[in-house]
Parts: C-alpha cells; sequence; structure tokens
C-alpha cells in the first residue's frame, strides 16, 4: 500500500475501485491510469464520468504531469486527480496549484521525506508568489 498526502499529512489509501488505463477504457469508467506523455486533450475528450484520474510522474524532473492537471482543470474536470509517483515534497505546493487532490508515494519515499516535509508545503494557497506580485 502507498501512502496517500493531502493538505492534512499523511493518510492511507481510501480509492477501491481500482484504475484502467487510457486503452482499456469502457463506457463506465471509474477511474484512469495515465502516463505523463498522455495529450490532455484526448484525455478529457475520453474521460466520460470518471471519478479519478491518476497521473503517473515517472521522474521528480518530469513536469508534464502538472500540465496535464492544469489542463483537465481548465476543460471543467472536477472529479478527484491524484498525482502518483516520484513527486517531492518541495513540489507539493505545485501540484495543488496546478489541479491535484492529493499525491500518492511509496513508502520508501515517505521515509526520506516524513510527513513533516510535506505539511511544511500544505499552505500552498498561502504562499503564492504570483498572488503575490499581483497584488
Amino acid at each position: 500500500m502507498n501512502v496517500i498526502v493531502t493538505d492534512e499529512g499523511f493518510a492511507p489509501d481510501d480509492w477501491t475501485d481500482g484504475f484502467v488505463t487510457l486503452e482499456d477504457t469502457a463506457n463506465d469508467v471509474v477511474a484512469l491510469d495515465v502516463a505523463s506523455d498522455t495529450d490532455p486533450d484526448e484525455l478529457f475528450e475520453r474521460l466520460g464520468n470518471a471519478k479519478m484520474v491518476r497521473v503517473d510522474f515517472p521522474s521528480s524532473a518530469d513536469g508534464r504531469g502538472f500540465t496535464i492537471a492544469r489542463i483537465l482543470r481548465l476543460k471543467g474536470y472536477s472529479g478527484r486527480l491524484r498525482a502518483k509517483g516520484h513527486v517531492l515534497a518541495d513540489q507539493y505546493a505545485m501540484a495543488r496549484r496546478s489541479g491535484f487532490d492529493e499525491v500518492e508515494i511509496d513508502h520508501s519515499l515517505a521515509n526520506r521525506q516524513p510527513e513533516d516535509q510535506w505539511l511544511a508545503r500544505a499552505n500552498w494557497e498561502e504562499n503564492n508568489y504570483q498572488a503575490r506580485l499581483r497584488g
């Protein structure tokens, strides 16, 4: 079981409905697992009534997942968005600002970057540099 990170800290995964890939979609998809190189426009067209989209981050240097989340939110997707994989505590605020609701990390990353490091970034709405510049 992986660790789910939210603004409240670490939590167990409460999602029990499983995931399918975009290639395996059918009419009644509940949750999608997508790669970081997925075209967000194509993804939005094929979402249907999916309640969750989990976007893979194969590397902490791969920011394409942030773009996927942002585009889905701008197009009106209101379901649950989860970043999964190599997301670092330092990237948590960016994940939340781009539209993710939560981050899924493995136990080894949770041990290297404990809950307090993630909670230090949980006030992502208050520490928004761009918003401060706009006034």
